[in-house]
């Protein structure tokens, strides 16, 4: 068996999973439950003053047959007195002293609140802090969350003012409403942060009743815009942790949140640069022992590559991920059909014909059957064809013997090269 610990910043836990600041991690009783069922550490629901939470917050989107493709929610952070959270903090602590606790934590942007509330809760004995930089609703409209989150200057100053008090590490979340997530995450490494976790939701209006007009969620009859979650926002977190694993300029430890529902997406996140992953919403449509197949299947995964540690994992793929102007131009693939799979459906057909190369052509063999067959001259190896098919094995991208690699960046600065000879020869 593979050894599963990970340490993020010296905050170590018995598996990469832990539960994101949620929902799920609203009291003692559910962590503890959570750790029974196997999971590594626990982001305890944001603490700050407590707050009222609408009694209308969620809404999903479900997309050709999957519930819960895409999560909204207008929920704050606890509704519970910050002293009750922390006597449950202690005691979940007390009783799983192997697994990571981690207070997430908000309050207004002042240097006295901060060193107040960081003081009170490492005295429970927390092993970590995760700054709540990211709540897109509700909190920012007070100021705090993505209001700060948004702004490099004020992550960067609030860092500093908790890395004034803290004893444990410092672990900045940040919003992925804006622009560049990098320059936030160089804000908090200026601050003095230890690691930063990405993402946070993402602003969103989940839809409108067609028959009231109503938003949904509504309260009253009356919406707001939430934060969107979910596995539909995993490609966008991804991006989001490469860019910040790939930077110069971000050399500490990541904790990868967003659309992480199973063992494969947490070997993406830790491939493409996060020590760690945060779930949520999967945990929320399925309940605490998914970490069970989760465990087992990243087990199974590095046992059948010969990886002996999680930590391995971490950051093996980043270098494949580069600018566009770095790809090579002279690469090709192109589309093959398996005409003993195809169903012909004639997707592939329908798809290339009106909306990418018109290179599939439905023939006929000599007993009169049609069947589908890509001028592969004429295909641009988009890939669109193998994305609709239905079957998975009917398609197959085949590279072709390509010339010399040539880049973007390569043929500018050929370019440049010719055109400065040009001129030194008219000179």
């Amino acid at each position: 068996m593979a050894d599963l610990r990970i340490n993020l910043a010296g905050i170590q836990s018995p598996n990469p999973f832990w539960l994101a600041s949620a929902p799920p991690t609203n009291s003692g009783y559910q962590v503890q439950r959570a750790f029974e069922a196997g999971w590594g550490g626990a982001v305890w629901k944001t603490l700050g003053e407590p707050i009222l939470n609408t009694s209308s917050r969620f809404a999903a989107i479900s997309f050709n047959g999957q519930r819960v493709a895409g999560f909204n929610n207008i929920e704050l952070i606890t509704d519970r007195p910050l002293d009750v959270n922390l006597k449950e903090i202690y005691e979940t602590k007390k009783k799983f002293p192997d697994r990571a606790i981690i207070a997430s934590l908000m309050v207004e942007p002042k240097q006295e609140k901060w060193h107040e509330i960081v003081k009170r809760v490492e005295d429970v004995g927390v092993d970590g802090l995760e700054l709540n930089f990211g709540c897109p609703h509700g909190m920012a409209e007070r100021g705090m969350g993505s209001a700060s989150g948004q702004v490099p200057e004020l992550v960067e100053k609030q860092t500093y003012w908790v890395k004034e008090a803290a004893r444990t590490p410092v672990i900045v979340k940040l919003t992925p409403n804006i622009t560049d997530i990098t320059a936030t995450a160089e804000a908090a490494v200026q601050g003095g942060a230890d690691a930063v976790s990405m993402i946070n939701t993402i602003n969103s209006l989940m839809g409108v009743d067609l028959e009231n007009w109503n938003t949904i969620p509504h309260v009253a009859g009356k919406g707001a815009h939430g934060g969107y979650c979910g596995p539909a926002v995993k490609p966008i977190a991804l991006n989001m942790v490469a860019e910040c694993a790939r930077s110069p300029h971000i050399s500490i430890p990541i904790s990868g949140i967003g659309g992480i529902s199973n063992w494969q997406n947490a070997v993406e996140f830790m491939l493409m640069g996060a020590t760690g992953v945060q779930v949520c919403t999967a945990v929320m449509h399925h309940g605490f022992r998914i970490v069970e197949d989760m465990i087992d299947g990243l087990n199974n995964y590095l046992d059948e590559r010969n990886i002996s540690s999680a930590m391995d994992l971490v950051g093996k793929a980043v270098h494949k991920y580069s600018d566009w102007g770095d790809l090579d131009l002279n690469y090709k693939v192109v589309a093959r059909i398996d005409t003993d799979v195809c169903i012909n459906c004639n997707k592939c057909h329908l798809a290339c014909e009106d909306t990418s190369h018109q290179c599939i052509d439905m023939l006929k063999d000599q007993t009169g059957k049609s069947y589908l067959k890509v001028r592969e001259e004429d295909c641009v190896g988009c890939n669109l064809c193998a994305i609709v098919c239905p079957v998975d094995t009917a398609i197959h991208m085949v590279e072709i013997p390509s010339k010399q690699p040539m880049t973007w960046n390569d043929r500018q600065a050929s370019i440049k090269a010719l055109s400065e000879e040009a001129i030194n020869r008219r000179k």
